[in-house]
């Protein structure tokens, strides 16, 4: 029998405690100010990239500082001059130097834009930046690397590549994985949005303040490939995806990873968890594509704090306690009516060192013919479903991120099997799994995922889903064309969730065979069957975690704190989600129209953004879908008015698609400068 532990003992346990405690350092607190330096970077093969520094002073003589480097074609000196300004001026008071960069090609950067995104000369200027950054004689000799979204992509693709100076990393909304998981190629389904006109008009552009018109400098802007053409050249993964990633075990520098339950990239997390071996710290919370701090859901909370934690800890050697913080951070979201608006998602945090969180159990639910969901798969039975190519327009264009209208529009297109209302409420963390038993009677179909929380007025909300390329079944490299009539078996993850589904609601599965206009339709007219019960009953997999769990420490959580801004540029903020309107007619053809644009008002001029997507599709005829985009930049300089135009054309019949692009530069009215690109590109199981 072992007896209580004596005063003295319970004395010394608690000194030692308090000991460790107290041993941990303060994060570095903003006793410095900061002053914003332009320099040039000189790369080996002569072409020069633009930083712009934010340097601390008032620190003694011989002080060094740690770098933080983000490296984005986003343009620094206009597009992202103040978000640049908010992060970095926090960073800077703290002692650390922050480096914007443009990569080549954009904004102040010389040199012609790369042939795509993450290329070859991208990643090695990045490699070359860091050293430069080192050795600075301002510099402690380690560097940081953060930023969100393309910054996050390099963050991680740097730390792959494990370059010495680079010794921490603060990766948001971001992911390794480029041909399932970006936007390109949703789950391997061709995927257009409002992201290729930006980029494709982006590569045009010359730099601010000045948007030289000099012919060496804009032309080989404006002639550059439009990279929606180089990405609709290459429809199946393999290793022009493949060239800028590494496996995720050859990173051996600290990762800080930050994602979003309503984020499309929120799927590397628990990859990166399981599978990199270097420190990993991760936050996972009910944000968007956006940062902690200024998500369109919340709650939010400040992160600034949390990373000068994590980068003086890795960079200046500080002990703050970071490491020992919980391993992950994720929210555990408690139901929510469905909409798009900005709103407070409620939950609780849990904190887990572990991933799968410990007590994570499969339940496994069976589709049923009488459009239940069961623990036990029933006899033998079958549902059909007429493919309705126009499936999914009313729920927006996504891509598995950002809160979703009602889904009773769309899953009036679907197979619904739903289980009984709930006992108790019921949590799932982790990426649910779809097992289909499914035919198509045409050579290729897509079949969508969805899983929704019914609550007892009728409305559904999205939770989660994920849709499979019925041609990439056992292989997104290879993919081969289904033969009619035959039953596959059809195995997929969804994508990450959290999520409690509250007592009286009711979990369902939704199956479609069309999530338009996010998915590219496929091109024939075609029932599918989903076989139920027997021996191969379909099914849906759900990662049930216990509803009671460690909540991480208050510490961590706090409110976020005002961003600086300059004084000098007022205005913009994209209006997203913009303007989205769904038109249909009595003869099955449909038309989507998006719109968006922003205002920027800097020292020399005004920037106005205008952008406009149509896509229609006609549900007898499949086959011929069309998506139409146009942008437009005008920026005022002094007496002059440049305006940049893009206008993209993709369109499909059953064997090709039909790509068209042209990019416009006018000035004051005139043209400057016009290239307008046109292929025919064959239909490679899309």
């Amino acid at each position: 029998m072992i007896g209580k532990p004596s005063a003295a003992l319970l004395l010394l346990v608690f000194s030692a405690a308090s000991a460790q405690a107290h041993a941990f350092e303060s994060p570095s607190p903003p006793r410095y100010t900061f002053a914003v330096v332009r320099e040039r970077i000189p790369m080996r093969d002569g072409i020069t990239l633009a930083v712009t520094l934010y340097m601390p002073r008032g620190a003694p003589r011989g002080t060094h500082f740690p770098a933080l480097l983000n490296y984005l074609p986003y343009r620094k000196d206009d597009d992202e001059a103040q978000s640049q300004y908010g992060m970095f001026s926090y960073f800077a008071r703290r002692g650390f130097v922050g480096a914007a960069v443009d990569i080549r090609g954009f904004g102040a950067s010389s040199g012609a834009p790369p042939d795509r995104e993450y290329s070859a000369e991208e990643r090695h200027d990045g490699e070359q930046v860091i050293a430069w950054l080192a050795r600075q004689p301002w510099s402690n000799g380690k560097v940081g690397m953060l930023g969100i979204s393309w910054g996050g992509f390099n963050s991680i693709q740097m730390a792959m590549r494990n370059p010495p100076a680079l010794k921490a990393i603060l990766a948001v909304a971001a992911t390794e994985r480029l041909y399932r998981e970006d936007v390109h190629y949703i789950d391997g389904i061709v995927h257009i949005d409002e992201f290729e006109l930006t980029m494709d008009l982006g590569q045009g552009r010359s730099g601010a303040p000045d948007y030289s018109l000099a012919p060496d400098i804009i032309a080989p802007r404006m002639n550059s490939k439009p990279w929606s053409l180089t990405y609709l050249e290459h429809q199946r993964d393999g290793a022009f995806w493949h060239r800028p990633e590494r496996p995720l075990s050859s990173i051996h520098v600290p990762c800080f990873l930050i994602g979003g339950l309503h984020d499309g990239y929120r799927d590397s997390i628990p990859r990166m968890l399981e599978r990199v071996h270097a420190p990993v710290k991760a936050w996972i919370g009910p944000w968007n594509h956006g940062w902690p701090s200024d998500s369109d859901y919340g709650p939010l909370y400040d992160w600034r704090s949390q990373a000068v934690r994590w980068f003086d800890y890795w960079l200046k050697g500080r002990n703050t306690g970071v490491m020992a913080d919980p391993r992950l951070m994720i929210y555990l979201q408690h139901g929510y009516p469905p909409g798009p608006q900005d709103q407070t998602i409620p939950g609780v945090w849990r904190a887990y060192d572990h991933w799968p969180p410990r007590g994570t159990r499969r339940e496994r639910l069976y589709l049923q013919p009488d459009h239940a969901l069961r623990g036990a798969a029933s006899k033998s039975g079958r549902d059909e479903l007429r493919y309705v190519p126009s499936a999914g327009a009313e729920a927006g264009i996504f891509w598995w991120g950002d809160l979703q209208p009602d889904m009773r529009p769309f899953d009036a297109y679907s197979l619904v099997y739903d289980t009984r209302p709930l006992s108790s409420d019921t949590a799932i963390m982790g990426l649910p799994r779809v097992t289909l038993y499914a035919a198509a009677d045409a050579p290729l179909a897509d079949w969508v995922a969805r899983v929704e929380d019914v609550g007892p007025d009728g409305r559904v909300t999205l939770v989660t889903g994920a849709a499979l390329n019925g041609a990439q079944r056992k292989s997104r490299a290879h993919p081969k064309s289904l033969k009619p009539g035959k039953l596959y078996r059809l195995s997929f993850d969804l994508h990450l969730a959290s999520y409690v589904f509250p007592k009286g609601h009711r979990i369902r599965l939704a199956i479609s065979n069309a999530m338009w206009p996010t998915l590219w339709p496929t091109p024939y007219a075609m029932d599918t069957t989903v076989k139920l019960g027997g021996q191969r009953a379909s099914w849906l997999d759900l990662p049930r975690v216990p509803l009671t769990g460690n909540a991480p420490p208050k510490s961590l959580l706090l409110p976020p704190t005002p961003v600086e801004r300059p004084a000098d540029i007022s205005g913009g903020g994209f209006d997203w989600p913009g303007s989205y309107q769904v038109m249909r007619n009595e003869n099955g053809q449909a038309r989507v129209r998006w719109q968006g644009g922003y205002s920027v008002h800097y020292p020399w001029g005004t920037f106005h953004d205008a952008e406009k997507l149509t896509y229609t599709i006609d549900d007898a005829h499949p086959a011929d879908a069309r998506d139409v985009g146009d942008i437009t930049n005008i920026q005022h300089v002094g007496a002059h008015t440049l305006e940049w135009h893009g206008h993209l054309s993709v369109r499909s019949d059953l064997h090709d698609f039909f790509y068209r692009y042209t990019r416009t530069l006018l000035e004051d009215g005139k043209v400057v400068i016009s290239r307008t690109w046109k292929k025919t590109i064959p239909r490679d199981h899309q």
